[in-house]
């Protein structure tokens, strides 16, 4: 009798927690609706796989599916990258050298471009169509339901006496550490990423409205299934 009582709990505790390396089973898939503004919903403050189960997983990823993220995956994927983790104080889940977070994040979709916004949790659209292939020079991006590129604004530094060069070091750290946290999520929730340094800038720059603004594209980072 003990032995399939044990066997019996050891049945239900596998049907509650399921494979924490993926989306669990009956879990929301929501469909993204692309208007001008998208709306996503706040990450699990548990869930996916253990830390050091992401770190074995994590690989880059070249191949991908044309299949759309969720709405709940591409939240955590945002989050992820530079969500707040601390309401009210302005901070951020990736560190940023004296906290100036000089980082934005462009999302690019077959459907559009927006820019992350932290402290709301939504993509504000910037530019409508596909633009995928100005945040990439390889193909495999060009059809990856998401590309995101990480672009820097040196003017965070003004008045902090820090030189050209060194700005352009810091900013290049902080963005690796929102594109880190990304490929943590992803390999910890089943889905794929790349971090990429190409891309073609000045076409970029110029197509989001900042060829003349000082900011330059620190990283790009590819995701999908």
């Amino acid at each position: 009798m003990k032995t399939v009582w044990m066997a019996g709990a050891a049945f239900m505790m596998t049907a509650c927690c399921g494979n924490t390396s993926g989306p669990a089973a009956g879990s929301p898939k929501t469909e993204v609706t692309y208007g001008a503004e998208i709306a996503l919903v706040k990450p699990d403050s548990v869930g996916g796989a253990t830390i050091n189960e992401a770190l074995w997983n994590r690989r880059s990823w070249r191949e991908y599916s044309a299949e759309p993220l969720t709405l709940e995956e591409l939240s955590g994927v945002l989050w992820a990258a530079a969500g707040e983790n601390r309401p009210g104080e302005g901070r951020l889940t990736a560190p940023s050298a004296l906290a100036l977070y000089p980082i934005r994040v462009y999302a690019f979709f077959a459907e559009g471009v927006y820019l992350y916004d932290s402290k709301a949790h939504k993509l504000v659209r910037v530019l409508e169509g596909d633009y995928r292939n100005l945040a990439a020079m390889q193909e495999f991006a060009f059809g990856a339901p998401l590309n995101l590129v990480y672009v820097a604004d040196p003017a965070a530094y003004a008045g902090k006496n820090i030189p050209d060069d060194k700005v352009r070091c810091l900013c290049g750290q902080d963005a690796a550490g929102y594109a880190e946290n990304v490929n943590l999520y992803t390999a910890g929730h089943g889905l794929r990423s790349i971090t990429r340094g190409s891309a073609p800038e000045p076409e970029l720059l110029a197509a989001l409205g900042l060829a003349q603004s000082g900011c330059f594209v620190a990283l790009a980072q590819t995701v999908g299934k």
